[in-house]
């Protein structure tokens, strides 16, 4: 007797492959319509045996997942980006969430990847935010082992830098700065390669630099990045420490070149 597509989705879940595409079914009962298939498809998902996590792809909900029919981002992450054929780590606040930085728990994943540009996602109690960069550098990632498979995060240092590069995708340069209070202690600024510089903005650099210096007071942590950056930038031009805000009547910090037109009160951890 044949298999149905319930058994074969079944037999994938004994191999322990945890994600299928659509493609993958299609090519086992090329006999099928295509409204067969997706007839059997969304009467699986309703039964809360496989969730559509991304158009013509699909996650099989494991048992402790089915009764609230959610499946952590995680879980799927790195196959979906396997599947969508992208380069990407994961970023921001749910990075410094695995060096312990992030005070709240993240309501969404933040996943940094290349161009061109994935729209957000958002299914039941799942949100995946995309952001985009040229490109993603191997060396300024990790690697993370989950329950299923392993994810990239972005390094200590990257993760400070994308902080601040990205503060408007995390609510603000406040909470930036918040987070990095925390996130500052796993740095190390001193022993970072030229292409670290080359691939950070040098704005980022002097907004990150300025705000571990004068505002959290890790000055050994500022000093190593200045004399860093100074190895492969000889001079800094002006930029404000809040994009987007009027610098007129501002001071400047003289050793970073930030000119400072926001007040940072770093928030109750």
């Amino acid at each position: 007797m044949k298999d149905s597509i319930k058994d074969i989705i079944e037999q994938f879940e004994q191999r322990g492959k945890i994600c299928f595409a659509l493609a993958e079914i299609e090519e086992k009962f090329l006999s099928y319509s295509p409204a067969t298939l997706k007839r059997t498809l969304t009467r699986l998902t309703a039964k809360g045996k496989i969730a559509s996590v991304w158009k013509g792809f699909y996650v099989i909900v494991p048992i402790e997942f089915q009764s609230k029919g959610i499946v952590p981002d995680v879980y799927y992450i790195d196959q979906l980006m396997k599947f969508l054929g992208k380069d990407y780590y994961i970023s921001l606040l749910n990075a410094a969430e695995y060096y312990g930085a992030a005070h709240q728990k993240p309501q969404e994943l933040t996943v940094m990847t290349t161009p061109p540009s994935l729209r957000s996602t958002q299914k039941k109690g799942s949100k995946i935010n995309f952001n985009n960069k040229k490109y993603i550098p191997e060396q300024f990632t990790e690697q993370r082992k989950t329950k299923t498979s392993y994810i990239k995060i972005s390094s200590p240092e990257l993760t400070a830098a994308d902080l601040i590069q990205f503060e408007k995708v995390i609510g603000g340069i406040t909470r930036a700065a918040t987070v990095l209070s925390e996130l500052a202690g796993s740095c190390n600024f001193a022993k970072l390669p030229a292409l670290f510089f080359e691939y950070v903005p040098t704005p980022v650099i002097q907004r990150l630099g300025y705000i571990l210096e004068e505002v959290l007071g890790f000055q050994d942590k500022a000093d190593d990045l200045f004399i860093n950056i100074k190895q492969y930038v000889h001079s800094f031009r002006k930029t404000p420490l809040k994009y987007r805000k009027a610098i007129s009547g501002c001071a400047t910090d003289k050793k970073w070149n930030v000119i400072i037109n926001e007040q940072i009160e770093i928030d109750e951890l």
